[in-house]
């Protein structure tokens, strides 16, 4: 159990856990444009870490490490978002793209393929892969967002000074969609996903495991992600 009182024990805590605010900041910034800096991303991390301390309360189930890993995150994710750098008609088309293949799927009960959201959007395969690979950077770190709080040890109550019981609940009901929802993926989609974030490869080594180009992999990852924004479009 840690003792958080004090400015020397709190400066103790900070110091010890700076390592994970840089991890997790380097996780992230692989999901991110080459303009987004290292440094912006761990000094937001910073400020998550020590709201973190500021506010775990260890009665609530959760390690440290656990919730103040959330909180971190959560906050890095906040910074960015204040910077949107994905353009307008990149949100526009991944909208679109996640339509049709709502579409496609309500129409025919099955995953809809490559080729059937491309019939559906109107445009070429070629085409369509451009569209993919245009919204790859988006939607790496907006999955990242969705399953921000998946880094908990099933069972453990993360602790929340600020969300209303309700908000946990249905958190946890979103959290459960989610997971079924990322279960019922094509297989190749569902392998994609476990190597990108639970071994933690990044889209070339993700190719070489599937005998693919990175781009082939950045494409797949994106339908994937866009698929289940189809498929939770009724938690919106």
């Amino acid at each position: 159990m840690y003792n958080l009182q004090g400015a020397d024990n709190l400066a103790q805590l900070v110091e010890q856990h700076a390592p994970l605010v840089k991890r997790i900041a380097h996780h992230l910034l692989a999901r991110l444009p080459s303009s987004v800096l290292a440094d912006d991303l761990v000094q937001s991390g910073m400020i998550g870490l020590l709201e973190a301390a500021r506010k775990y309360d260890p009665s609530k189930g959760a390690s440290f490490e656990t919730y103040a890993g959330i909180r971190i995150r959560g906050a890095i994710i906040d910074e960015v978002r204040k910077g949107d750098w994905t353009p307008r008609s990149v949100h526009r088309n991944s909208r679109r793209v996640a339509e049709c293949i709502k579409a496609v799927e309500s129409r025919t009960g099955r995953d809809a393929q490559d080729a059937d959201v491309a019939q559906e959007l109107g445009v070429s395969l070629e085409d369509y892969y451009s569209l993919l690979n245009d919204t790859s950077g988006s939607r790496l770190f907006s999955f990242d967002e969705l399953c921000e709080s998946n880094d908990y040890t099933a069972g453990e109550e993360i602790p929340s000074g600020d969300a209303h019981p309700g908000e946990l609940h249905e958190g946890g009901v979103f959290q459960k969609a989610l997971a079924e929802a990322i279960g019922a993926l094509p297989e190749r989609e569902q392998l994609v996903f476990a190597l990108y974030y639970d071994e933690e490869l990044n889209l070339k080594e993700i190719g070489e495991v599937l005998g693919v180009s990175e781009s082939r992999v950045s494409q797949i990852h994106s339908q994937a992600a866009l698929r289940l924004r189809a498929r939770l479009s009724d938690w919106r």
